[in-house]
């Protein structure tokens, strides 16, 4: 017996994902494109009775959500080109060169060790071991990663690091970029220069005003913080940047700001702060719950309305900024801009289906150590080896990415067919942390309405879905997305 489709009720409809938002609704699909509908409109494209030479049909026929009107060489080619990272393989490869560090952070995930502890530096031994076995990566593009505790605490591994690469890269010919997060303190001017000469992009953690960032980021054995360390080497690099960059340094020094309670009140004096130093971006981020967190979590912590709340604040006063002519972004928001209004995908680690575990990333310990990521390194710290991969002086490249535990990470952040993630509007644009939901739920497939990294990604996106429905603010969103 065949089934006459003319009479099947939403024969017409392709695939979407929707949700009521005020007083529209938001459509979404598989390959990120989105449109508003009014209640009325949402009803007339449910039963098929819109007109067909005007909006909404148009739209909805433009974004592909009409099953007879589908360009489907379109839609797969804009899949195809959002999902290209899974078949690239590891691209950043973070080395924790040294667990010794010169400070003692309230929100400390990196579990820093003492300063005399030099047993927990990195050997040259290990390093070069660490760099071989990044080039056998089949990722054209390799990012090392210095990170520590302080990675300037062991500045000889970073050098050795640095040059090793560079000449592997002579016959490997991999796009290279090296990366140093740093607090600064340790910086020199010969050490500064060492890192320009050989085009290695910094990165500092800066939380604000000079009382925000002490009190967050405490100095061992200081009476004035550290506050004054990272600022004199931001300025210097904005004073120099125009002269680097006709000489072909071609990155800008990166901040990031891990938002503790006592942030919570100054989204404008940060930002400002940020401004004032020669930043155009600030990358928001909240507390993490590994490593030393848990322990103070109850000093410093807050719920996941409290940062969203916060965000809010910051991302209105931004947009507010821009609207009066300063240009100044935000990263996270950038990333999911980016996935909602272009065809193409950021590869932010953290925000994709499967998330970077092990595919996309490797972090390497001290001791050469390898776990699916840095966070997976952060909970070996707590005596916890669920998501060590191997050793580089015990294992070969293909042994470590073809562990069980890589393919099982995938399986837990693959968002198809994860219940909640599988029906979200928002899954075209989103992703989960397996060691997220392991360390806050005790399970690896995380129960999503209870979960607070997923109320927060959640309220992001509606802020900005939110302000995309403004014109104005759209053009100054969409300006984000320019360099």
């Amino acid at each position: 017996m065949s089934l006459d489709l003319k009479k099947v009720k939403y024969n017409h409809l392709g695939f979407f994902r929707f949700k009521k938002f005020k007083d529209k609704y938001l459509l979404t699909n598989d390959v990120g494109q989105y449109l508003f509908l009014t209640k009325k409109e949402f009803e007339n494209f449910l039963e098929n009775k819109l007109e067909k030479n005007k909006d909404p049909y148009l739209s909805l026929k433009k974004k592909n959500f009409l099953k007879n009107e589908l360009d489907l060489t379109e839609s797969i080619d804009i899949y195809r080109s959002k999902n290209d990272f899974l078949f690239g393989g590891p691209s950043l490869h973070i080395i924790v060169v040294t667990l010794r560090c010169n400070h003692k952070c309230v929100y400390c995930h990196a579990s820093a060790q003492d300063m005399d502890r030099k047993e927990l530096d990195m050997d040259e031994e290990t390093a070069k071991l660490v760099v071989d076995r990044i080039f056998e990566t089949t990722s054209p593009f390799v990012a090392i990663e210095f990170q520590g505790g302080e990675p300037l605490v062991n500045w000889p591994i970073v050098e050795f690091i640095i040059e090793y690469a560079q000449k592997k890269n002579k016959t490997a010919k991999k796009d290279l970029e090296l990366r140093l997060v740093s607090n600064f303190v340790l910086m020199t001017e010969a050490k500064f220069k060492y890192l320009i000469d050989n085009k290695v992009s910094m990165c500092t953690s800066l939380d604000g005003p000079e009382k925000i960032h002490n009190k967050n980021r405490v100095l061992i054995g200081s009476k004035y913080g550290s506050h004054k360390y990272a600022t004199k080497w931001a300025r210097k690099f904005f004073k120099l940047y125009p002269k680097l960059r006709k000489n072909g340094y071609i990155f800008k020094m990166g901040v990031a700001i891990t938002v503790s309670r006592f942030s919570l009140p100054y989204y404008k004096q940060i930002i400002d702060e940020f401004i004032k130093l020669g930043f155009d971006n600030i990358y928001l981020r909240p507390l993490n719950p590994f490593g030393f967190t848990k322990n103070s979590f109850q000093k410093i912590g807050y719920g996941a309305k409290d940062y969203v709340k916060f965000y809010k604040g910051a991302l209105d006063y931004m947009i507010e900024l821009n609207l009066e002519g300063k240009k100044f972004r935000e990263k996270t928001a950038v990333t999911f801009l980016t996935k909602i209004l272009t065809k193409r995908d950021p590869n932010h680690l953290d925000f994709r289906s499967p998330c970077g575990a092990g595919i996309g990333q490797l972090a390497y310990n001290y001791n050469g150590d390898v776990y699916t990521c840095d966070e997976g390194r952060m909970l070996s710290m707590m005596n916890d080896e669920s998501f060590r991969l191997g050793n580089v002086s015990e294992n070969i490249y293909k042994e470590i990415v073809s562990n069980p535990i890589v393919r099982t990470m995938c399986m837990a952040s693959c968002l198809d067919g994860l219940p909640h993630c599988n029906d979200c509007v928002y899954k075209s644009y989103c992703g989960v942390c397996p060691i997220y939901n392991y360390s806050e739920q005790g399970n690896i497939f995380g129960q999503m309405p209870n979960n607070e990294r997923c109320q927060i990604n959640m309220a992001i996106l509606d802020l900005l879905f939110e302000r995309l429905e403004n014109k104005k603010i759209k053009l100054i969103l969409e300006s984000w997305l320019k360099e």
